[in-house]
C-alpha cells in the first residue's frame, strides 16, 4: 500500500537523523538499509530515544523495510527516494537497483557528499531512464541533520516542487522571525553538489585560518587556554560571530578526564580530510581561477600529516634565533582579529569567483545572494557576515568580486594595517601561516593593475615561441620576438 511521503536508503547517523527530522516535521518516512539488522535496530530503538530527539507521534511515521521492492512499493506517487550512502560507486549501485523498480516521473535524490562531476553524469543517465534526479548538498553534520541542516538541491528542476515542502520544512531557519529556510533551488545538473563542494572548501579555509590565529596567539603571546577562551568568546560577539569560532571557544574549556590536562593540547597535530577541499582546488585549476586560500588550507593538512618527518626536521632545521614579540599584547590580539576577518573575506571572495566560473562553464544560472542565505544557518560555515554577502549581491547581482563591494572594501581598508602587522610579525618569529599569507598575497595581487607576468610571457616566448600581447596593441593580437637574435649582450 502506498503510504509514505518519502523513502530514505542508508541508515548511518546522517541518514537516521534526517529520517527523524522528516518524521518530527510530520512526514511519513519509509527506511531501508542493505543490512537489515541496522534497519530493525533503528526502528525498534525509536521508542527509547529522548523526547527532544523523537517528538510525539514520530515513531508512527517511520517504518522499516527489508527489501527494496517492498520499500519502493510503500511510497506515494511520484515516489521520492533519498539516498544517503557513501559517495562514489555505492551511490551508483543503489541507483541501478532502484531504476527497474521505479516508474516514469519518480524522483531519486542523492543527499550524500558526492562529487559534482558524478552528479552531472547521473543527472543525464537518470533523465534518459525517464526518471527525475536531484543531487543535493546537505551540511550541518549529525546535529544539523536532526535539527535543521543547510540544504542545497540541484538537478531536474521539474522535480523541485515535489520535494520543496519536505526540504524547506526540515532545513534550518533564519531571519528576524526565524522563518526563512536555508534551502532553495540552486540550479541544474550538479549545481547543488558544486555549491556544497565550495561550502566545504570555504570550511577548509575558515578552519585553517582559525587554527593559524590560535597558533599565533599561543606562540607569540603565550596565551593560556583560559585566555584563549576569553579571546574567542569576545570574537564571537562581534564581526567574527560564527559556528566555527563558537566551537573553537568551547574546545579551549575541555579537560581530559584521565590526565586533567586540557584536551586540545593532547591531540596529535596531524589533520585528516575527506577530499572535498581537494576537489575544489582541483577544479579551480581546471577553470583557471586563483582559489589560493582553500588550496593552501588543503596543503596545510597534507603537511600536518607528515608528522614524523616534521619531528625529524625540527631537530635539524632552524628558524629565527631568540626572536620574541615585544609589542603591545592587547593591540596585537586586536590585530589578529582584524587579520582573521580580512582573510575570511578574501576566502569567500575567492569561493564566489569560482562559483561564477563554474556557472559559466556548465551554463548554470546561480543566484549568489541566495546561496549566501542557504549558508546562514544549519551549516558549518554559518556566520554573521553571510548576511552582508547576501546584501552585496542583492545590491549588485553582477558583482565581479566581493572585495569590490562598498561594505567589504571598507572592511578590508580598516583591517589592512593590522593584517600586515600580523603577517610580518609571524614571519619574523618563524611561525607558519600559509593561509593568512595567501589571503594577503591574493588581495595585493588582485588590487595591482600591473603584475610581473610580462616577464613570464617574455620567458615563455623566448624558450617556446608562445607569443605575447603588447600594451600598445589591441587585446588578443599576438606578437613574437626572436629573442636570441635581438638580444644585446655587453
Amino acid at each position: 500500500m502506498s503510504q509514505h511521503d518519502i523513502g530514505l536508503v542508508g541508515l548511518a547517523v546522517m541518514g537516521q537523523n534526517l529520517v527523524l527530522n522528516m518524521a518530527n516535521n510530520g512526514f511519513s518516512v519509509a527506511v531501508y538499509n542493505r543490512t537489515t539488522d541496522t534497519t530493525d535496530k533503528f526502528v525498534g530503538g525509536l521508542k527509547d530515544e529522548p523526547a527532544d530527539k523523537v517528538h510525539a507521534g514520530t515513531t508512527d511515521r517511520i517504518k522499516g523495510y527489508h527489501t527494496l521492492e517492498e520499500f519502493v512499493g510503500s511510497l506515494k506517487a511520484p515516489r521520492r527516494v533519498m539516498i544517503m550512502v557513501k559517495a562514489g560507486a555505492p551511490v551508483d549501485g543503489v541507483i541501478e537497483q532502484l531504476k527497474p523498480l521505479l516508474s516514469p516521473g519518480d524522483i531519486i535524490i542523492d543527499g550524500g557528499n558526492s562529487d559534482y562531476a558524478d552528479t552531472n553524469r547521473r543527472d543525464a543517465d537518470i533523465k534518459a531512464a525517464g526518471l527525475r534526479f536531484i543531487g543535493t548538498g546537505v551540511s550541518g553534520g549529525e546535529e544539523g541533520a536532526l535539527k535543521g541542516p543547510s540544504i542545497m538541491p540541484g538537478g531536474h528542476v521539474e522535480a523541485w516542487p515535489f520535494v520543496k515542502d519536505i526540504f524547506q520544512k526540515i532545513s534550518a531557519k533564519v531571519g528576524p522571525n526565524n522563518d526563512i529556510p536555508c534551502c532553495d533551488w540552486v540550479g541544474e545538473a550538479g549545481a547543488g553538489h558544486y555549491v556544497k563542494m565550495v561550502h566545504n572548501g570555504i570550511e577548509y579555509g575558515d578552519m585553517q585560518l582559525i587554527c593559524e590565529a590560535y597558533f599565533i596567539l599561543k606562540n607569540t603571546l603565550g596565551l593560556t587556554n583560559d585566555e584563549l577562551y576569553k579571546v574567542f568568546k569576545s570574537w564571537n560577539e562581534g564581526e567574527l560571530e560564527s559556528y566555527l569560532i563558537e566551537i573553537s571557544r568551547d574546545i579551549f574549556t575541555v579537560k581530559d578526564k584521565e590526565s586533567g590536562e586540557y584536551l586540545v593540547d593532547m591531540i596529535l597535530d596531524t589533520a585528516g580530510q575527506k577530499g572535498t577541499g581537494k576537489w575544489m582546488s582541483q577544479h579551480a585549476l581546471d577553470l583557471g581561477v586563483p582559489t589560493t586560500l582553500i588550496t593552501e588550507a588543503v596543503y596545510a593538512r597534507c603537511l600536518s600529516a607528515q608528522k614524523d618527518a616534521r619531528v625529524r626536521a625540527s631537530a635539524v632545521l632552524k628558524g629565527p634565533a631568540d626572536a620574541k614579540f615585544t609589542g603591545d599584547k592587547t593591540q596585537f590580539i586586536e590585530d589578529v582579529r582584524q587579520a582573521l576577518y580580512a582573510s575570511k573575506l578574501c576566502s569567500y571572495a575567492q569561493g564566489y569567483v569560482q562559483l561564477d566560473a563554474a556557472a559559466k562553464e556548465f551554463k548554470w544560472k546561480l543566484n549568489n545572494g541566495n546561496i549566501a542565505l542557504l549558508w546562514r544557518g544549519g551549516c558549518i560555515i554559518r556566520s554573521r557576515f553571510l548576511g552582508d554577502i547576501k546584501a552585496a549581491f542583492d545590491k549588485n547581482p553582477q558583482l565581479e568580486n566581493l572585495l569590490l563591494d562598498d561594505f567589504f572594501r571598507a572592511a578590508i581598508d580598516k583591517a589592512q594595517p593590522s593584517w600586515r602587522r600580523v603577517i610580518s610579525t609571524s614571519v619574523q618569529l618563524g611561525l607558519p601561516i600559509p593561509v593568512f599569507s595567501a589571503a594577503l598575497s591574493y588581495y595585493d595581487g588582485y588590487r595591482n593593475g600591473r603584475l610581473p607576468a610580462n616577464l613570464l610571457q617574455a620567458q615563455r616566448d623566448y624558450f617556446g615561441a608562445h607569443t605575447y600581447e603588447r600594451t600598445d596593441k589591441p587585446r588578443g593580437q599576438m606578437s613574437h620576438t626572436d629573442w636570441i637574435r635581438e638580444r644585446n649582450l655587453t
